[in-house]
């Protein structure tokens, strides 16, 4: 018996522009092509050339007319984040969609990025908090809808507060967690301050379930020589349609996150099947470690300090000046 596959109905989005962050490979790849089918044009920021031209290669075998466009992005570097931010706003086009979905999983050993952070955090969390500033007079322009991508383990552990990088006892899978919850927390803070400063732009959360994407896969570059035995179990049910999803459904929640009229900001969005882990997309309850606004303000203020990044008190919304610095706060 050949089961369904979930799928959504994606609105017509020509005259739209869309970024999709980490979209030479899975979920992101998936979203760029999606996105690109219904008629947006796709901006593509990733770190390794090689492997965003293959994404776009792939795209344009599908859908030959898609409008795809290459940017360089390493979320683990903030001078990289702001290199992309001057790169957009120079170009001067609203930004209608933005899918904060790059990332890295549960490196064996504590590494850090360009400017020292906890791998994780610095990459999944603090990179994209500085691009959303980065890019917020472009997202206003654009009414935009921001969808960030979290994870079922955003519903385990805690953020470590006292610890932040990890610097005195570092465990790989708690520090991914908590680089989820903070992306968690930015977002759903994301929108309650569109909302009270009259911003203009929508940001809710989605989630893929458990899928086999590459997250868990040989990975060289953060000492991971082979795939984990989890991505291996993963496949394998997987291929058997047992419990987990495809890479096809798993981009569903933040695809309908991101485009569909009824998607609402400071909601969560993810599959609707046995415990969350795959099936057709649709709201579900916010995760409990992201309820509070307390832990939203605080982890918002702590990552204008160390992303050296301000977003507006009022409405007025400037261009990030000055250097990078520690001492020097870009003001926005």
């Amino acid at each position: 018996m050949t089961r369904t596959r979930p799928d959504i109905t994606v609105p017509d989005l020509s005259g739209k522009l869309a970024v999709v962050t980490g979209a030479s490979d899975g979920v992101g790849l998936g979203l760029a092509a999606r996105l690109a089918a219904a008629g947006a044009e796709v901006v593509m920021p990733v770190r390794n050339p090689r492997k965003g031209d293959a994404a776009v290669a792939k795209i344009k075998q599908q859908h030959p007319e898609a409008a795809l466009s290459l940017r360089d992005l390493d979320l683990s570097s903030l001078g990289s984040v702001a290199a992309l931010g001057a790169t957009l706003r120079d170009e001067n086009r609203p930004i209608h969609i933005l899918v904060n979905n790059a990332g890295v999983m549960t490196p064996p050993d504590r590494q850090t990025t360009t400017d020292g952070f906890e791998l994780q955090f610095g990459s999944n969390y603090l990179g994209h908090f500085a691009l959303v500033a980065d890019l917020l007079p472009l997202l206003r322009a654009g009414h935009a809808h921001v969808t960030s991508l979290i994870s079922v383990a955003a519903n385990q552990h805690a953020i470590n507060w006292d610890d932040l990088n990890w610097e005195r006892s570092y465990h790989g899978q708690r520090a991914y967690s908590q680089s989820k919850i903070a992306l968690g927390l930015f977002g759903l803070e994301l929108d309650r301050r569109s909302q009270a400063g009259g911003w203009g732009i929508t940001s809710n959360l989605s989630h893929p379930g458990i899928a086999p994407t590459n997250l868990l896969a040989a990975r060289p570059e953060v000492g991971r020589a082979r795939d984990t035995a989890g991505r291996r179990l993963i496949h394998a049910l997987s291929r058997r349609g047992i419990l987990v999803g495809t890479v096809e459904t798993a981009l569903l929640p933040a695809l309908l996150a991101a485009t569909s009229p009824d998607a609402r900001g400071a909601r969560l969005y993810g599959p609707s099947g046995l415990g969350h882990l795959s099936g057709p997309p649709a709201e579900q309850s916010v995760y409990s470690r992201l309820r509070s606004d307390d832990d939203a303000t605080r982890i918002w203020q702590i990552s204008e300090h160390l992303t050296h990044t301000s977003f507006p008190t009022g409405d007025s919304v400037r261009p990030r000046l000055g250097s990078t610095g520690p001492d020097n706060r870009r003001p926005r």
